[in-house]
């Protein structure tokens, strides 16, 4: 795939990598996973500063209009630096906004960096299939009434206003009768129940006891919500695919500065033909899964919906197996040292296994990929 970024994206892409090395260093970032808040107010700060929060926003709600190319570049640096504030779960948050219209406030505090946003979509039951919802939204009188819980909102306890899907109509999972709503999070009612998750990042509980909430707190129009929530999905899971490649691109990096600098039989193990050839390997699955991840942020900018489907599951898919290859590769190369706390592999392997288990796994996403019309292939 012949591709180059634009002379903006790689300046917005060094400046965001000269803060990494220079404030975000490993032992910072330890320091900040290992406090009671689990973010820094700080870095927060710094992403607003350098516009990466304004940047998917229209410029009406004053933003940079960026598209998912330009989120690309944003989220492979963020991938090779493990920032662990909430930016993908705002920036997912903002795309629902943005397809469901009427919340130019909303947007315009995101964009100054003063709102995150949440999305309370998953629930016990419905594993990957975001259509399955028990959360339900019933008419009361001008306003809306949500009953329900949430299971594994990113970022949730770090969230001043939450995107939530609910079901007012239809069956448990059909696609017809998904209501969404932008609910504040301190609203009666709601319980959030924050923990921290195997990468290091936060995740949080929700529960909805008759929540209410006025009509203009929906996205889009009630009982249609199921064309924006799938879109959005889709936006958020080419967002983890470039993370994931700036997390494996990191990590390969690392794996390889390890073989040159330690020794076995008095050589560096990197002279070792064997683990050359592995690293070969990881080389193969990373820059597929880079060329992968680049076409569905193409298809995300400008594509039909039907290949934005295909190439953001091709993607999902492909980067999910790249991850799952090169951080078991990255941590047998390491040795013992590959699975400590100590030691930045281990953080990386985390949090690609945490990706790829996001907005769903391999398997999920090669089932649907599969499902689109026109697929005549067969499942290698």
């Amino acid at each position: 795939m012949d591709f180059e970024f634009k002379e903006e994206q790689l300046q917005l892409a060094d400046a965001l990598k000269r803060w990494i090395a220079r404030d975000y260093g490993f032992e910072t970032r330890r320091g900040i996973v290992q406090s009671d808040a689990g973010v820094s107010g700080q870095a927060w700060a710094t992403l607003a500063e350098l516009g990466l929060t304004a940047l998917p926003v229209p410029e009406e709600q004053g933003g940079f209009a960026g598209d998912a190319v330009d989120m690309f570049v944003v989220m492979q640096e963020l991938g090779r630096g493990l920032v662990v504030e909430p930016y993908f779960a705002t920036m997912l948050g903002a795309e629902f906004l943005k397809l469901g219209g009427g919340h130019g406030g909303l947007l315009e505090q995101v964009a100054a960096g003063e709102l995150k946003l949440a999305c309370a979509l998953g629930e016990r039951q419905s594993r990957y299939d975001m259509r399955d919802i028990a959360t339900s939204a019933k008419q009361d009188g001008d306003g809306w009434l949500l009953d329900g819980e949430k299971k594994v909102v990113l970022h949730g306890a770090h969230a001043g206003m939450l995107v939530v899907s609910s079901r007012s109509g239809g069956a448990q999972r059909d696609e017809d009768g998904i209501t969404l709503f932008a609910v504040p999070a301190d609203a009666p009612g709601v319980r959030i129940t924050g923990y921290r998750m195997l990468d290091g990042q936060r995740a949080a509980d929700v529960r909805f006891d008759g929540v209410r909430v006025g009509a203009d707190a929906l996205i889009g129009q009630p009982g249609a919500g199921w064309s924006v929530l799938e879109a959005a999905l889709d936006y958020g899971a080419g967002l983890l695919c470039a993370e994931a490649v700036g997390a494996m691109d990191a990590l390969f990096a690392a794996t390889l500065d390890y073989l040159k600098t330690r020794q076995q039989f008095g050589v560096p193990i990197g002279k070792f033909q064997a683990l050359q050839h592995r690293m070969a390997d990881m080389y193969i699955h990373l820059e597929q899964a880079r060329s992968m991840a680049l076409l569905a942020a193409v298809r995300l900018r400008s594509g039909s919906a039907a290949e934005r489907r295909q190439a953001v599951s091709a993607a999902k898919y492909r980067v999910g197996q790249a991850a799952r290859f090169v951080g078991q590769q990255a941590v047998q190369l390491h040795g013992g040292m590959g699975v400590t706390d100590e030691l930045p592999a281990a953080h990386y392997f985390k949090r690609l296994t945490t990706i790829e288990l996001t907005l769903g796994d391999a398997d999920h996403h090669l089932a649907r990929f599969m499902a689109q019309p026109g697929f005549t292939g067969m499942a290698a």
